[in-house]
């Protein structure tokens, strides 16, 4: 691993979409010289208006080779692009020699070039967001709590979920509330989904096949695995003399939202891609996102050990929160861990190479403190 390239203290956040909120405002005070990159100059000066940042970051009209000619070593470059686009602002970042920083998950695109950016000495860190991002907190922090009581050499069975949406604070009859593109909306369900379920491993090819009712707090909603959870396994540290009776990551809807979405089940059925995005652009002008519709982000961890003799152990993370006038829900769940993981590239606090949020019980427990401290509500349950 070779020695990190000290931050310079200048942070390049590129794009201003729906989830730039107050973690670039956070940045703003801790980062030497802070510029947002968006299509335009002025709709980057426009984005800062909006967020109250005027003056305190610098607009700029982005385009790879501006931004090129800006780059210093050490420079933190934050992708809030969709996710194709990182792999080109990564490569960039290796030649400059300067660090990057996103909240998406590792594509194959952006894993090749990790060698490239541990030679030269730069941070390449994701999965610092929502979902992923306090999903894997709450998870790393939970295995930890749970080996501490249980023991990681004791034999038992668990029972893992980790589900997370954002949905409207006042339903509607839609049963959702676009918080991202609808383009990928409609993508992700129609990626199958694999998981573990009565200790057996399963593939969903439409996973809205397999939604079921989950229960918070009294409140019911509806829920359904997503992508593949089967690598968090190890990711997450569970420990391999615990047997996964059911391993889940998915998402979670409002109730109702499975009968209100069967004719997009049905176009999704069929299979056109030509159809299904003319779908999303229909969807996305007939439900649109205005100022005045405020989200509700609900994420909810879950973690149960039983020891084949002995002991029993149960936790779990619950985040609810909605958005205000200022700012929405997923914009502030998205950008503070966000902003937080950058604040730590600032401080030379994490190695060359590729990062995430949490790799570790002990980062993430402070992250999460830092997190809380900063505002970001939840609350955490512990049966033993």
């Amino acid at each position: 691993m070779s020695e990190v390239v000290r931050a310079s203290g200048t942070v390049h956040w590129i794009g201003a979409g729906l989830s730039t909120g107050s973690g670039l405002a956070r940045l703003c005070e801790k980062a030497a010289r802070v510029r947002l990159w968006h299509r335009t100059e002025e709709r980057a000066a426009r984005a800062l208006d909006r967020l109250g940042l005027t003056g305190r970051a610098e607009p700029r009209a982005f385009d790879l080779a501006a931004l090129d000619a800006e780059l210093v070593p050490g420079d933190v470059v934050v992708s809030m692009l969709p996710a194709p686009g990182h792999a080109d602002l990564l490569a960039v970042c290796v030649r400059r020699r300067a660090h990057f920083a996103c909240s998406s998950y590792v594509s194959d695109a952006v894993l090749e070039q990790v060698p490239a950016a541990e030679a030269a000495g730069v941070v390449v860190l994701t999965e610092a967001g929502l979902d992923p991002g306090i999903d894997h907190l709450f998870a790393h922090s939970l295995v930890a709590r749970a080996q501490e009581a249980i023991g990681a050499d004791t034999a038992a069975d668990h029972r893992f979920t980790s589900y997370c949406g954002g949905v409207p604070a006042v339903p509607n009859d839609f049963r959702y509330r676009f918080s991202w593109a609808p383009a990928g909306v409609l993508g992700a369900l129609r990626s199958p989904a694999r998981y573990l379920a009565d200790g057996t491993e399963t593939v969903a090819d439409r996973p809205w096949e397999v939604t079921r009712p989950y229960v918070l707090d009294g409140e019911t909603f509806e829920v359904y695995p997503n992508r593949d959870s089967v690598p968090f396994i190890a990711q997450y540290g569970l420990p391999e003399a615990w047997q996964a009776h059911t391993f889940v990551r998915g998402t979670l809807r409002l109730e109702g939202w499975l009968r209100a979405w069967e004719p997009v089940f049905e176009e999704l059925k069929a299979g056109d891609d030509t159809r299904i995005a003319a779908l999303a652009q229909e969807l996305a002008a007939t439900y649109p996102t205005t100022e005045a519709d405020h989200d509700r982000v609900v994420l909810a961890v879950s973690l149960d050990v039983r020891a084949a003799t002995g002991p029993t152990w149960s936790g779990s993370y619950l985040l609810d929160l909605v958005g205000d006038e200022e700012e929405s829900a997923m914009a502030r769940c998205v950008s503070r861990p966000l902003a937080l993981a950058v604040r730590h590239i600032l401080a030379d606090d994490l190695p060359s190479g590729l990062n995430r949020a949490a790799e570790t019980a002990t980062r993430s427990r402070e992250w999460l403190s830092e997190l809380a401290g900063e505002g970001l509500e939840f609350t955490l349950r512990v049966d033993e």
